[in-house]
Formats: C-alpha cells, sequence, structure tokens
C-alpha cells in the first residue's frame, strides 16, 4: 500500500512550510504565546486565507481535505512550528451546523472542545457532565485556547449515553491561566448552560483529536531531532565534533528509530480514521506519541546539555510541549488499556 503523500498533499505542505518559516519563526512565536490572549487573530486570519483550516474538513463539510492523511500533514507540520493557535479547537467545528463551519473555515468564530475531566478518564463513556432538559452542568479542566472560544464544543451524558453539545461561550465560567507549553488554557464551569445537542458521536471527534495530538508530536520530534543532530555535528569537545562519539551516535540512531516508529503509527491511524478500526488505532498513536515524545524530549535535552534548558532555546518549549501532549486527552497508560481493551 502507497502512503506517499498526493501531489495535492504535497503542495499544501509545501505552503504551509513557507508560511511558517517566513511569519512563524521563533522569536514570533514566542511573542504570540506569551500575550495576554495567548495566540494571535491575525495569525489566524492568515492561516484561515491560506485555507489550512479548510483543509482539516471534507467538501461536504465546505472544505476540501478533511481525511486522515490531510489532518496528520497539517498538524506535523503545525508541531513542528510549535503553533499555539487553536486549531485543535478548529476540528470540533465538524460535529457544528454548516452556516458555523463556515464561519470556522474563513476563521471569524473560534470552536473549542472541551472533554477532559478532572479525575475521570478519557472515556466518553464516563463523563460526570450532565445535560438535563437542554441545560448542561460540569466542570472541564485544562482547556486550550478556551478563552479565544466564541462557541464549546462539549461533552456530557444525556440519558446515560454520551453526546457532544454545543455551548455559547457567554453561558461559560472560565478561570484562565498559562500552560506550561507556551499559550494558555482555562478550567471550564458549566452551570446550566444552554445546550444544543449535535449529531456526531463523541468518539468520532475524540478519534480526530488524538490523530491531530500524535501528528503535531511527530512535528515536534522532527524539530528536536534535526536540532539535535544538527548541534552534535557542530559542537566540539577534545577537538572533534560531538557525532564522532559512537556512544551520542548511537543515542540519536535511537530518537531517530522511535521517531520513525511513531510516524507509522500516525499514518496509520490517520488510514484507518472513521472505520470501525479508528479507536484502537488513534489509541495505539496516541500511546505511541507519549511514549516517544518523553524519550525524544529528554534525549534531545540530554545531548544538547544546559543549553537545551533556556527559555531563550527552542528545544526547551518543544520538549514542554512533547510533555504536555503526552498528558492531555489521556496519558500512556491510558491509551495503551484503551488499545488492549479495542
Amino acid at each position: 500500500m502507497d502512503f506517499s503523500p498526493t501531489d495535492d498533499r504535497r503542495m499544501l505542505g509545501d505552503t504551509l512550510d513557507r508560511f511558517l518559516a517566513e511569519r512563524y519563526y521563533h522569536p514570533t512565536r514566542m511573542k504570540i504565546a506569551g500575550s495576554d490572549a495567548g495566540w494571535s487573530r491575525e495569525m489566524w486570519t492568515q492561516m484561515a486565507e491560506l485555507g489550512l483550516i479548510g483543509a482539516l474538513f471534507t467538501e461536504d463539510q465546505g472544505g476540501f481535505g478533511g481525511a486522515g492523511a490531510d489532518i496528520a500533514l497539517i498538524f506535523e507540520r503545525l508541531g513542528r512550528a510549535l503553533v499555539v493557535e487553536p486549531f485543535i479547537g478548529a476540528l470540533a467545528a465538524a460535529a457544528l451546523t454548516q452556516d458555523q463551519r463556515d464561519e470556522v473555515i474563513v476563521g471569524t468564530l473560534v470552536s473549542i472542545f472541551a472533554h477532559s475531566e478532572a479525575g475521570v478518564s478519557v472515556d466518553p463513556a464516563r463523563l460526570n457532565a450532565t445535560v438535563t432538559d437542554g441545560k448542561l452542568t460540569g466542570t472541564k479542566v485544562a482547556v486550550a485556547n478556551a478563552e479565544a472560544a466564541d462557541i464549546f464544543v462539549v461533552s456530557a451524558m444525556q440519558d446515560g449515553t454520551s453526546a457532544l453539545f454545543a455551548v455559547a461561550a457567554t453561558d461559560a465560567q472560565l478561570t484562565p491561566y498559562p500552560l506550561m507549553d507556551g499559550g494558555r488554557g482555562a478550567d471550564i464551569r458549566f452551570d446550566n448552560a444552554a445546550a444544543t445537542r449535535l449529531d456526531m458521536p463523541v468518539a468520532d471527534l475524540l478519534d480526530t483529536t488524538l490523530l491531530a495530538l500524535s501528528a503535531e508530536a511527530l512535528g515536534l520530534m522532527e524539530r528536536c531531532k534535526d536540532a539535535t543532530v544538527e548541534y552534535l555535528k557542530t559542537r566540539r569537545q577534545f577537538g572533534v565534533p560531538l557525532s564522532k562519539f559512537q556512544a551520542l551516535q548511537h543515542r540519536a540512531v535511537d530518537m531517530v528509530t522511535e521517531i520513525e516508529q511513531t510516524r507509522s503509527s500516525v499514518i496509520n491511524a490517520g488510514h484507518h480514521l472513521g472505520t470501525a478500526k479508528g479507536a484502537k488505532y488513534a489509541a495505539a498513536a496516541k500511546y505511541t506519541a507519549a511514549v516517544t515524545g518523553k524519550l525524544v524530549a529528554q534525549e534531545a535535552i540530554q545531548l544538547h546539555g544546559g543549553i537545551a534548558m533556556t527559555w531563550e532555546y527552542d528545544i526547551a518549549h518543544a520538549a514542554k510541549r512533547l510533555t504536555m501532549i503526552g498528558q492531555i486527552m489521556g496519558d500512556e497508560d491510558t491509551h495503551l488499556m484503551r488499545f488492549v481493551a479495542l
């Protein structure tokens, strides 16, 4: 089976690479992430004009992509550039009405997926948030870009089954805070908030989100690997480059090998997205991304030395984001058990 990108996807990837290289270099990213908003609406609008949001949705949904391979391609590049804009939240627009989704695609409406709850598994069947008579009550935690939201897509239980609900941002009570990996997040309290039930199953949006996070992690790992290999080639010790030391060569090769394992898991999850095996392979991708992300973050820092822990160096921020991805929407243990059960 040929998993090579199509010409259209290759062109999209090249366009995104050029845009991020020219507009989203590290100092710009740090300024955006450290701002009061934690993201840039101007940058978001430019990305929408490039068609990056539209590429996350199928033609039937008003976009021009939407396949697992499209989502993985975009998020891998967003991860490599450490983008903090609310692309994960944009995926939730697949559950909204066509009019709302059209607004998300052009960048005028920001949707955010609120799913995680304190002390509760990522499993949709174990949610504490509930909807009764069209009113949603519950608390969601660690919701990235929550302050940017115009509308929340919230997972909750109704009549004993999980479902997605649209809730206006004005009906949510936010406790915002800066995130360790840059940007901002919030805990969200809903008290009898007006909620509109959506048709998309929670599991489908969860699978898409897990694929996107795993692909983002892959891009982050690639950035760490490239920077580390370049550092080993240029940094000299005892009169020779560090890359001449066999022990360090072996550690770098181990990084590359594990990253390729992650790439395979992301490709597999993208290929099966929306199928009967979609949940199983999305869990596998998230597990692999969490485990490998931890390894790559640690190795990149250790092979660089102290410089990789400084605020000015991008590897420190990539390592933080990899650590965060390993925890949100279920950690490695959660998804290993899900994979076994599925």
